[in-house]
């Protein structure tokens, strides 16, 4: 059972407070605390090996050493009611290159949503996934022949498989020329327009800070802010997201300097 009544609104898509995640010696995220809202795209931005992955790996699950409050679409992080409520795109994409565009969604349909009596829907919803990232002329094409921005469509597309209400997506327009990854980025904001899906995007590119509807901003395992892109740029007087960025970084670089030498 969730724990909200009918009549109230949902809770966020994702909440956490003092989020740690730790491996060996090393403390990766450090007491995080945020929220995701519902229906819109967060961006998780910040320079590479932050910790995003990390932090999205916790959020679908598949973290270990995992302390903390962490909520996704009221369940406990991990919980295996989620397992059919999240999609996951992590970087490399996740297709089989000896299979067709078809073969492979239907691979992953067929573990979503298993037996004989569910095969039209998976159909339905295979056909639907691959008119989603406009792949339908290429729906027969072996996945090894694809360009790498359409392998990234069909890795997309099996996260689209069913009805998702949170898509977790971890850098997934890294390599992508300026064409695809505008296209890719008209598609998110529509599957959030049309559909009420929550997307958690990662980037370490900061023009697609512009993009989101609200960002969450990281530095070494640690969030600097938790905000839209105009509140941010309002709040440090700047003109840009990656102007914003470095002012919060120059701001926690010097507080951490005051502390050490008033110890």
């Amino acid at each position: 059972m969730m724990n909200y009544a009918p009549d109230d609104p949902p809770p966020p898509a994702v909440q956490a407070a003092d989020l740690t995640v730790a491996r060996g010696p090393r403390t990766v995220l450090r007491g995080l605390g945020f929220t995701v809202p519902r229906g819109q795209i967060t961006g998780l931005l910040g320079p590479s090996g932050c910790g995003k992955s990390t932090l999205m790996r916790s959020i679908v699950g598949t973290q270990a050493k995992v302390s903390g409050t962490l909520d996704v679409l009221g369940r406990p992080a991990g919980h295996p009611a989620l397992r059919t409520r999240i999609g996951y795109v992590t970087q490399a994409p996740s297709v089989y290159d000896d299979l067709t565009v078809r073969q492979n969604l239907e691979y992953f349909a067929a573990i979503l949503d298993p037996g004989r009596a569910a095969a039209e829907r998976r159909h339905a919803h295979v056909t639907r996934a691959i008119a989603d990232v406009d792949l339908t002329s290429h729906a027969d094409a072996l996945a090894g022949n694809l360009s790498g921005g359409q392998r990234n469509r069909v890795s997309l597309a099996v996260a689209l498989l069913g009805t998702p209400e949170l898509i977790v997506l971890d850098e997934p327009t890294v390599g992508l020329d300026p064409v695809l990854r505008r296209d890719l980025w008209n598609l998110f904001h529509d599957i959030a327009a049309t559909r009420g899906t929550t997307l958690l995007v990662s980037s370490h590119v900061m023009d697609e800070a512009e993009r989101c509807h609200r960002l969450l901003l990281m530095r070494e395992g640690e969030l600097l802010a938790d905000d839209t892109p105009d509140a941010l740029r309002t709040r440090t007087r700047t003109d840009t997201v990656e102007e914003a960025f470095l002012h919060l970084v120059d701001e926690a670089v010097a507080a951490a300097r005051t502390k050490e030498t008033t110890r």
